[in-house]
């Protein structure tokens, strides 16, 4: 299989990307060039092979989920640069 230069043509429409003359030619060079070693690919023999949706057999560790005491108002507020009673003050965003 290989790609001409109106495939490329289409495609480009499709993704709505326009190539000057020159970036077609390399376009379609450069497809061509991946078509043929997908077919290097599918020279070999995968019966048997177990589908894999990851390269490595690794799985996510986590810590344990352990409920903690939270800090007190006052010390949330310490550094704050404006406060308003036991809130952030915070210059108004909406009109």
């Amino acid at each position: 299989m290989s790609v001409t230069r109106e495939d490329v043509s289409y495609i480009a429409g499709l993704a709505r990307l326009q190539f000057s003359d020159e970036e077609m030619v390399t376009m379609t060079t450069e497809l061509n060039s991946i078509l043929h070693y997908v077919e290097k690919l599918n020279a070999f023999d995968t019966e048997g092979v177990v589908p894999l949706s990851g390269i490595h057999d690794q799985t996510n560790v986590l810590r344990e989920d352990v409920a903690r005491g939270s800090i007190s108002t006052e010390l949330a507020l310490q550094n704050a640069p404006d406060r308003q009673d036991r809130f952030f003050r915070v210059p108004k965003v909406l009109g």
